[in-house]
C-alpha cells in the first residue's frame, strides 16, 4: 500500500497518546485522521492540533469510538484493559487493523483480542521498545547456554503512577523464560518497583556458582515505546489478519 498510514489514536491525550501522536504529525509517513478519549475528557470537543503543537490539525477529539476510527486504516491504542476491550469491539466491526501496548489484559480480554485477530489483524505487545524485545531473545539464548545451575530473577521499575504490577513486560519475560526452562510462569521471582519518574527498567537476573549476569534494559524516554508503535502501524497495515508481537515487526514477518 503507499501513501501515509492513516492513524486513529485512542487514549489520545494520555502520556502515550501525546507522544505518539507528537511522532506522526511530524512524520509524512503518517496522517492523524482520528483521535479518541473517554466521554467527559477535558479535551473532549476539542480541536487536537493544538495539543501536539499543531494548530493546522483538522481533527477534534471524539468520544465515540467507531466515529474516531471510521477514517483510519490502523487505530493505535494504549489506554486501559476495559477501554482496549470496548475499543476492539469498534475495530473489529470496522476491519480496521490495530496496534495495542495496553498492559494489564486479564485472560478473557486476551482470549477476545485473539477471537478478533481471526479476522482483522493486531500487534499487540506490552512493550513497544525495540530493545526489550532484543532483550526478551537473548534473556532466551543465555539462559539456554547457562542451564539450570542458574537462578532467574526478574526485577522491574517504573514510575509511581503505573497502575499495573509487575508490568507486562516483566510478566512477559517470565513466560518466555519459564518456557525455555520447562516450568511454571509464577516459580520465576518477579520484583516490582514503584518511584518517582521512572520511565521503565528491566533486569534479569541470572546467578549461578561463583558468578551473575545481568542483562538490563533501561527506556529513557517514553519516546522509545511511541517510536515502536509507529513502527508497529506501519508493518500491520494491509496485513492479512491474524495476531502479531513486536518480534514479527522485527522480523518483517508476512504473518
Amino acid at each position: 500500500m503507499t501513501g501515509p498510514v492513516k492513524l486513529a489514536i485512542a487514549g489520545c491525550c494520555g502520556r502515550m497518546g501525546t507522544r505518539i501522536a507528537s511522532l506522526a504529525v511530524a512524520d509524512g509517513a503518517f496522517a492523524l485522521v482520528g483521535a479518541l478519549e473517554s466521554p467527559g475528557h477535558a479535551m473532549a470537543g476539542k480541536p487536537f492540533g493544538a495539543h501536539v503543537g499543531r494548530a493546522e490539525l483538522a481533527v477534534r477529539v471524539l468520544s465515540d469510538a467507531r466515529e474516531a476510527f471510521a477514517p483510519a486504516e490502523v487505530i493505535v491504542d494504549f489506554t486501559t484493559p476495559a477501554a482496549t476491550r470496548e475499543h476492539v469491539q469498534a475495530a473489529h466491526a470496522l476491519k480496521k487493523g490495530m496496534v495495542i501496548g495496553t498492559t494489564g489484559l486479564t485472560e478473557a480480554q486476551l482470549d477476545e483480542l485473539r477471537a478478533a485477530s481471526k479476522t482483522i489483524p493486531v500487534v499487540f505487545s506490552p512493550n513497544m521498545s525495540l530493545g526489550v524485545n532484543v532483550l526478551y531473545e537473548v534473556a532466551r539464548t543465555a539462559l539456554a547456554r547457562l542451564g539450570s545451575g542458574f537462578d532467574v530473577e526478574i526485577v522491574e521499575a517504573h514510575h509511581r503512577q503505573k497502575k499495573d504490577s509487575p508490568s507486562g513486560t516483566a510478566k512477559r519475560l517470565a513466560q518466555l523464560l519459564a518456557a525455555a526452562r520447562g516450568v511454571p510462569a509464577e516459580s520465576l521471582p518477579v520484583h516490582a518497583v514503584r518511584a518517582g519518574d521512572i520511565v521503565g527498567d528491566h533486569t534479569v537476573i541470572l546467578a549461578g556458582p561463583s558468578e551473575r549476569l545481568e542483562l538490563t534494559h533501561r527506556a529513557h524516554s517514553r519516546d522509545v515505546f511511541a517510536q515502536g508503535a509507529l513502527a508497529a502501524a506501519r508493518f500491520v497495515r494491509g496485513r492479512r489478519p491474524g495476531l502479531y508481537d513486536m518480534s514479527d515487526v522485527l522480523k518483517g514477518a508476512d504473518g
